[in-house]
């Protein structure tokens, strides 16, 4: 198996800084929730290793509460029995994860992992467990400090019973995640999602944990939820501390959902960077719901032009993609769209990302392919990317005048990304059949080599 992306991605996936594009990967929530097991994660990291490895996708995430042993598919444990270590950090329950055994933790999964060619990752609330917190159980590195001693029990989360916030104030708040993050770093995580950070917005937590984790001394992508009503105001905080972070509450295969993101990405795109991406969720795709909180096990319920929307929504503006179905019963329609290179090219190589318009039912977004150091005659850009959005209930033809897309007026062809069939440009226009909730990926020109 090639550790490389296809050859019209022309890169080296081991040598591509990961910061350097926005990351992708799986994660097991939408078919999992809190129950996941060690088989399914090695299930899932096989599959993408042999079939979606090529084309980027290389993270697997653990999500919430792998450290309780009673996790219930459906919601939470109102007073979770979790497993700790004796200075209150969370350890794998080993009746779902039986590596783990003997205090091994999450070291020989993720090493599975890693021989797959694959990144580690798991989820993680914000703050300490209650249980350690009821238990005063000691904090690692401070003689005579507890975990009673630095928990702030006014600061909880309104929807997970398992942990209390810290106090910032007391100097065992940073030694709590320091030892919680070098544990990690022990075990070969190489992505931390932290839980409960945004809504409301923890600015406190958020520095400490990115401080925890550059004292591990192992290069970690940290990640940050739920994005719910997340202000522009935190953009440049988010950017200091973490590689990306949720715009939304969480995402479901729903219309509406993908609908209101057009919204939320249209104010977050035109900031992305290398090393710091809004992240419109993960995508409810495939097989979802196995055992999830919400809704029972199915496939994915959006329909296939409003799958179509969400990935090239996703991709132009460069959201991280983190895969949400249970991979080996991806059917094959899905496996298509993760794998299209050309519309993968877009997500990992173009700048310049923003809604140009929108009115009524359509609404247009573009890019420029490449840099922004990448140009054509002139300096006029060698290539852009236009979507083309009907977010209507019936299907009709759009018309795209070149003049109002950034394209130059001599431009004669276009090709659609997703099925790769050349489209023809006539007097300085491009009419295009859009069906209802659907897109029409158009490349104008030829990208950079």
């Amino acid at each position: 198996m090639s550790l490389e992306f296809p050859a019209d991605l022309a890169t080296n996936h081991a040598a591509y800084p990961v910061t350097d594009r926005p990351p992708m990967g799986w994660n097991s929530w939408d078919c999992y929730g809190t129950t996941v097991t060690e088989a399914e994660v090695l299930a899932n990291a096989e599959y993408m290793a042999e079939h979606l490895l090529r084309f980027g996708w290389d993270t697997i995430v653990v999500d919430i509460a792998w450290y309780d042993p009673a996790a219930r598919a459906g919601g939470y444990n109102d007073d979770p029995g979790i497993e700790m270590d004796a200075w209150g950090r969370q350890l794998p329950a080993t009746n779902r994860f039986p590596s783990a055994a003997g205090g091994a933790g999450f070291a020989p999964l993720a090493a599975r992992v890693h021989a797959l060619g694959l990144r580690f990752g798991l989820h993680i609330m914000r703050g300490i467990p209650r249980t350690a917190v009821a238990g005063a159980v000691p904090v690692f590195g401070l003689p005579g400090v507890s975990a009673a001693d630095i928990a702030d029990p006014d600061s909880v989360c309104t929807w997970n019973p398992d942990n209390m916030g810290l106090n910032h104030d007391h100097p065992g708040a940073q030694a709590y995640y320091d030892a919680q993050v070098a544990q990690f770093a022990a075990w070969g995580v190489d992505f931390i999602k932290a839980d409960d950070m945004l809504a409301p917005y923890h600015s406190r937590e958020i520095e400490a944990y990115a401080r925890a984790i550059a004292r591990s001394g192992r290069p970690i992508t940290l990640s940050l939820s739920p994005g719910t009503d997340l202000s522009l105001a935190h953009r440049e905080h988010l950017a200091g501390h973490a590689e990306f972070w949720r715009v939304s509450d969480d995402l479901w295969d729903r219309w509406e959902d993908i609908y209101d993101q057009f919204g939320r990405l249209a104010r977050w795109a035109p900031h992305q960077r290398p090393g710091a991406w809004a992240d419109a969720d993960m995508l409810p795709l495939g097989r979802i719901g196995i055992r999830a909180e919400r809704g029972e096990d199915r496939m994915s319920r959006l329909t296939a032009d409003e799958q179509r929307t969400m990935l090239t929504l996703w991709c132009l503006a460069r959201s991280p993609l983190m895969f949400g179905g249970d991979l080996p019963s991806t059917p094959a329609e899905t496996l298509a769209l993760l794998t299209n290179a050309a519309v993968l090219r877009m997500h990992r190589d173009s700048h310049g990302q923003r809604e140009l318009w929108r009115e009524g039912d359509t609404v247009v977004w573009s890019s420029v392919a490449g840099s922004p150091e990448d140009t054509g005659a002139a300096g006029a850009p060698a290539a852009v990317y236009v979507a083309v959005f009907n977010t209507g209930e019936t299907a009709r033809d759009i018309r795209l005048p070149l003049s109002a897309l950034g394209v130059p007026a001599t431009t004669a062809g276009a090709t659609d990304l997703w099925d790769g069939r050349s489209l023809e440009v006539a007097g300085g226009e491009l009419t295009v059949a859009v069906p209802a909730h659907g897109t029409r990926l158009v490349l104008f020109g030829s990208p950079p080599a």
